[in-house]
């Protein structure tokens, strides 16, 4: 079967999506969720158990608290309240925790630690998946069951002020609200004094149920500058003034009020070491839960620690300290401190709702649910809690009814403990036989695309695909009866659910046909290259053309790197592993160099630069200066001049010298950050230059990686972009400077710190101007027939543009990293790319390489930029198998474009 390179590549494409889809449909875990739609009113709940009669009480507990205050600190950290700086900046707080009526607990978060699914967390008690950190940028309107939806049902009054990720998820659910743009990371004193400056006046009202204060500043600061900036300080004082100011009108109010009220102090997520968040190591899943109300009596010498619960666990509690339903989705327990001081007949009741609405929804998301240890153990709970009520209703005070109404009592925390635990067990449940068939359509379509590459790449070729043997052939109808039997024995021996289960058998079919067929397909190409001899040949039209040590270098690692994703040790210190590729790649390509250079091209043809008319144009590099475009029409039709023949002339010695060059550059980088598990620790140059006895350095350092930047930027642009770039990236210096970072030699070290914000749009002016220049020329240049030059002055342009806003957005000990990126992209484009006539195939693997290495040389920083002009977006915060990386091969980072949009 003949297909065109377009069709057999569209074809391949297709396949792969196809793949890629099963694959993600079992990776992410389908979510538990009540079958239940929430309903506009307030539902009726379940009855109190009684045992052979009926109880009096069918309706919800009265609310334990007349108003309730959450406070959400972003970022806000256990020991930042738990540890020595909670002792040394919020002295307010240590005493409601140590000394006050109070119960303080260590939240735990469940990754991905982001704002969004947090804050969807705290408010349903269901746990979020990783797909919501995408939704993280545009929050969209929460749908599920949630302790708002339930207020507002009930006919509480709520207000809100701080994060607007609240009002997207919440609309029209606020009676009042000023909702702050998380936009300007680099802003942590407006954003919070916009939140602050409504508290008197809502304080002094008694018009409201609910208020939620959510500040961001902190998060900010740990942008900015990581945990341990001085900052980080300041603003755990100014949190701790705010509760203060909170608490005291609370107190001074609950003499107008019958019931208490609640004062909840929390935080969406941790702050790594480095200041990001989205991961899961202990300082980004471990947050304060401290809830304060006159209702929380302490006894003289009542020591009360942190205990360790779940984020999740707020919403219950939320809802039954308000009167409310559970909401139907949670998976969270009610925290039992908050009710301990309550009658025994409440407290059943409380853990009996709860208890009630956890076994219904195990049970409408788990087939063998009676199996499950939590809901025997309600069981068993539920028919004592009926013996305890009908003997509480014969008004029987006996020391048999206390002993009785504490065994319930245990009966209920235990079940309540191991329903959560199973509920949470199922969400992280992942359809391992959807992601094993996704993974094997996907690794198919790749070695098939792979043995096919050099054709695929001309653009009028035809590639006799060995389709119909195949499939008329015993050997797939093999293939698909095996794969059926696995199917079926998948499917009828998995007490879980499946997605590829769940379809059709047609459907399901269509899958095992499609396997099958590429197998066949596969196998059938490899037998006939091993027949024909052209095994490991690129082109049968170009025999002389076989395989390099170059080419089977980047086949072979690209392959070995995606393998060893498969263990966690090798995912841990990826960086190791692009550290040896990159390495070893420098070494091939200086093998190379020398052997065309010193043997000459008889040796190696492969290197002759035979490139047909109608195969894709070698664009070898992004990167070229003005006599790299000058080359000769002969040469370009196949009298290319090779390095053998460049003897004598002035560049065979920096062609020579431009691996081992770019290897020491690599080299020097590595020493620049430590990253990874094991070594994230160990002293760099990085931590000697951000101390502040060397800001002097620092600042020299960042001086001239912005001169070697616009040096190496600046040759292909327009007199006006190379104006502005350098006015630009002076004003990155200068916003440095204004944030106290770095120092002109004429500033004092002692100089006030201001927020950079005018420094800051200074530049953002330059790489608009400069982006919309470029653009104007590159599509004037497409109207208007010029010269090649002529017509990639806009991509230049554009080009200068995107460094320009990296350079502002990379933290200025990284600036090296920008500036080396550059160097390292020059020298492989003038020196390598061109002379050994790499294809355009090769340098896309050699970019994706180096991008990568790029990235683990900045040292997971929460705001990397541009690296080498390619396509992959860069994220901190939503690798799945490591939250907190991505690939590097970007062109500029969501979260540094849009700074810590709803993060």
């Amino acid at each position: 079967m003949r297909l065109g390179s377009g069709a057999f590549a569209a074809c391949c494409v297709a396949i792969e999506v196809v793949g890629v889809a099963i694959f993600i449909r079992g990776f992410f875990p389908a979510p538990v969720r009540s079958s239940a739609r929430p309903e506009h009113g307030v539902e009726t709940p379940a009855p109190e158990p009684v045992a052979g009669a009926s109880s009096n009480w069918t309706k919800l507990p009265s609310p334990l608290f007349s108003k309730v205050v959450i406070v959400l600190i972003d970022a806000l950290r256990d020991d930042f309240v738990f540890g020595s700086k909670g002792v040394k900046y919020m002295p307010y707080t240590t005493y409601l925790v140590e000394k006050g009526a109070s119960h303080s607990f260590v939240a735990e978060a469940k990754p991905p630690t982001v704002t969004m699914p947090r804050i969807k967390a705290l408010m349903t008690g269901s746990i979020p998946g990783f797909v919501d950190v995408i939704r993280n940028l545009n929050s969209p309107v929460l749908l599920e069951d949630n302790v708002i939806r339930q207020a507002k049902a009930a006919g509480k009054r709520m207000i809100f002020y701080g994060d607007e990720t609240w009002l997207k998820l919440f609309p029209k659910h606020f009676v009042e609200y000023d909702g702050t743009a998380s936009f300007f990371v680099s802003d942590y004193i407006e954003v919070d004094n916009n939140v602050t400056r409504h508290l008197d006046k809502v304080l002094k009202r008694g018009d409201w149920d609910v208020l939620i204060l959510h500040y961001l500043g902190l998060d900010h600061i740990g942008h900015i500058s990581g945990p341990n900036s001085p900052l980080i300080g300041h603003k755990l004082s100014e949190m701790d003034s705010i509760l203060m100011k909170i608490h005291t009108s609370l107190l001074s109010k609950e003499r107008e009020t019958p019931l208490p009220s609640l004062l909840a102090l929390c935080g969406d997520h941790g702050m790594s070491e480095t200041g990001s968040h989205g991961a899961s190591s202990t300082e980004e899943v471990s947050t304060p839960l401290i809830l304060v109300s006159s209702a929380f009596e302490r006894k003289p010498g009542d020591i009360r620690h942190p205990k360790h619960v779940q984020q999740t666990d707020l919403a219950a509690t939320l809802a039954i300290g308000l009167g409310l339903p559970i909401p139907k989705d949670s998976v969270g327990s009610l925290l039992f401190p908050v009710i301990e001081g309550k009658p025994m007949r409440e407290q059943l009741r409380f853990l009996h709702l709860n208890t009630l609405q956890l076994s219904r929804l195990l049970q409408e998301n788990v087939p063998s649910y009676e199996k499950d240890p939590g809901f025997e153990q309600f069981k068993m709970a539920e028919r004592l809690h009926g013996n305890w009520v009908k003997l509480h209703l014969e008004e029987n005070h006996s020391d048999v009814l206390l002993g009785l109404g504490t065994k319930v009592l245990r009966q209920y925390l235990g079940a309540l403990k191991t329903l959560s635990l199973s509920l949470s067990t199922q969400v992280a449940h992942y359809d391992i036989y959807s992601m094993a068939v996704g993974t094997v359509v996907v690794l198919e379509v790749l070695i098939l695309f792979l043995l096919s590459t050099p054709h695929v790449l001309c653009r009028k070729d035809e590639l006799d695909v060995p389709l119909l043997s195949p499939v008329s052939s015993l050997l797939f109808y093999l293939l698909f009866l095996v794969l059926s039997a696995i199917h079926v024995l998948v499917c009828t021996s998995s007490e879980s659910s499946c997605y590829l289960c769940s379809l059709p058998w047609l459907a399901a079919g269509g899958v095992m046909v499609l396997v099958a067929a590429l197998l066949c397909v596969i196998l059938s190409a490899l037998i006939r290259m091993v027949v024909d001899g052209t095994l490991l040949k690129k082109s049968a039209s170009h025999p002389s053309s076989g395989w390099s040590e170059v080419d089977l270098l980047l086949l072979l690692g690209t392959v070995g790197h995606v393998l060893s994703l498969g263990a966690s040790s090798f995912v841990e210190e990826e960086h190791q592993t692009w550290y040896f590729l990159v390495n070893t790649l420098c070494l091939a390509l200086s093998q190379e160099t020398c052997r065309s250079y010193f043997l000459g091209d008889d040796c190696e043809p492969q290197h002759r630069f035979h490139v047909e008319q109608e195969c894709v144009d070698v664009l070898a590099c992004t990167r070229k200066d003005s006599t790299s475009y000058s080359t000769s029409e002969p040469d370009r039709k196949g009298k290319g001049v090779s390095l053998s023949e460049t003897k004598g002339s002035s560049k065979w010695w920096a062609v020579l010298a431009s691996p081992w060059l770019v290897l020491i550059c690599c080299r020097l980088l590595r020493s620049l950050n430590q990253t990874g598990v094991q070594g994230a620790h160990r002293p760099d140059f990085s931590h000697w230059l951000t101390s502040s006895d060397h800001k002097a350095q620092l600042s020299g350092l960042a001086a001239l990686s912005l001169v070697v930047i616009f040096m190496l930027v600046q040759k292909e642009c327009s007199l006006i972009s190379k104006a502005a770039l350098a006015l630009g990236l002076l004003g990155v210096f200068c916003y440095r400077a204004a944030t106290g970072i770095v120092l002109f030699p004429w500033q004092p070290d002692n100089k006030s710190i201001s927020k950079g914000i005018i420094e800051a749009r200074f530049v953002y002016v330059f790489v608009l101007g400069i982006l919309f220049t470029g653009t104007k020329d590159l599509l004037k240049a497409q109207v208007i027939a010029t010269d090649f030059k002529t017509r990639t002055i806009g991509l230049w342009e554009i080009h200068s543009g995107l460094v320009l806003l990296a350079a502002l957005l990379l933290r200025p000990h990284n600036l090296p990293v920008l500036a080396f990126s550059l160097l390292i992209q020059t020298i492989m484009t003038k020196f390598i790319w061109k002379h050994l006539r790499h294809d355009a195939a090769k340098i896309t693997v050699m970019h994706y390489w180096f991008g990568q290495a790029f990235f683990y040389f900045q040292r997971f920083s929460t705001e990397p930029g541009l690296l080498l002009l390619c396509t992959d977006w860069l994220c901190s915060s939503c690798r799945v198998h490591r939250p907190g990386d991505v690939s590097a091969l970007s062109l500029v980072h969501m979260e540094c474009v849009f700074p810590k949009a709803s993060l």
